[in-house]
């Protein structure tokens, strides 16, 4: 039989590893929306790269492959046939954002003369 003080402990444990749960998926969410910039700013920067071989504006492309919610978090730089796109993840804390920031350069390689 278990004593009443027993399941006084087990409150106490659960209590205290509730912080620790709590920053664990914190953790976790910051990873997940980290990743999902990192994959949106790939695809946004090879539509640009691809606009760039097509002849029209990369940067356009980039900014109509980017979700609408990730455009205002988008920066798109474009220099000779290069297409670099940086996406910085939605996070509670602004301070992670920085580090966990997805960047990604696609190359529509050498201009083609005819």
């Amino acid at each position: 039989m278990i004593a009443a003080d027993e399941h006084g402990q087990a409150a106490v444990e659960l209590i205290a590893l509730l912080p620790l749960l709590l920053v664990a998926a914190l953790a976790g969410a910051a990873l997940l929306a980290a990743q999902a910039a990192g994959e949106q700013a790939g695809t946004a920067a090879q539509a640009g790269a691809m606009a760039l071989l097509q002849g029209g504006d990369p940067r356009a492309a980039a900014t109509r492959a980017l979700p609408a919610a990730a455009r205002s978090r988008a920066v798109i730089r474009v220099r000779d046939r290069r297409v670099t796109v940086r996406v910085s993840p939605r996070l509670p804390v602004a301070a992670l954002a920085r580090p966990l920031t997805g960047e990604a350069t696609a190359d529509a390689g050498p201009e083609i003369t005819p």
